[in-house]
């Protein structure tokens, strides 16, 4: 049940337990929380009551928390959305906030983080830039899902762009990228 005096946030990832204990931390902070596991469950929940927040997961299993962001977007464009992934990359990144994400976390992040990048309305000039070089294997990771992103998201054809077994790429898929 939807309290209307309180902003109505929609929280969508496919961990349970994370979902659980996110949401319980949200409470605590005066929001009215709704969730989903997923991209289509969290498209059903909004379109019953449209959220003025939300907090999405990017890797789901079906649609991809980018289509979410766009649906989301399609309903209301003033719905502030934040990101929040464990599998980031620059084109990732990037296609979230094209697609009208507020902002766009690596996981772990915390409550007050998430928090107050639903308050960013603007970039940061004052955000370090490093002198290192990414590592081959973060390279790596940001080709793939460069390629991964203009293919749709098609692990086959992303495959056959990249000249790999689709298995090869299913395993690099599922491995956390480097930090550096």
């Amino acid at each position: 049940m939807i309290n209307e005096e309180l902003p109505n946030l929609l929280l969508v990832d496919d961990d349970v337990t994370y979902c659980e204990v996110m949401k319980s931390a949200l409470e605590k902070r005066q929001f009215s929380v709704s969730m989903a596991h997923d991209a289509i469950a969290g498209i059903s929940v909004a379109q019953q009551e449209t959220p003025e927040y939300a907090i999405v997961d990017l890797k789901m299993p079906g649609p991809s928390g980018l289509e979410l962001v766009k649906a989301l977007m399609d309903l209301d464009q003033n719905t502030r959305i934040v990101v929040l992934t464990g599998y980031s990359s620059i084109s990732t990144a990037v296609e979230a906030i094209k697609l009208g994400a507020t902002h766009y976390l690596s996981k772990p992040a915390s409550i007050d983080e998430i928090l107050s990048a639903f308050d960013r309305t603007q970039g940061d000039a004052q955000t370090p830039i490093t002198d290192k070089p990414p590592s081959v294997a973060r390279l790596e990771w940001e080709h793939i899902q460069k390629v991964l992103s203009e293919c749709n998201g098609n692990i086959s054809e992303t495959a056959r762009q990249l000249n790999m077994h689709r298995r090869t790429l299913q395993r690099k898929l599922q491995k956390r990228p480097t930090r550096h």
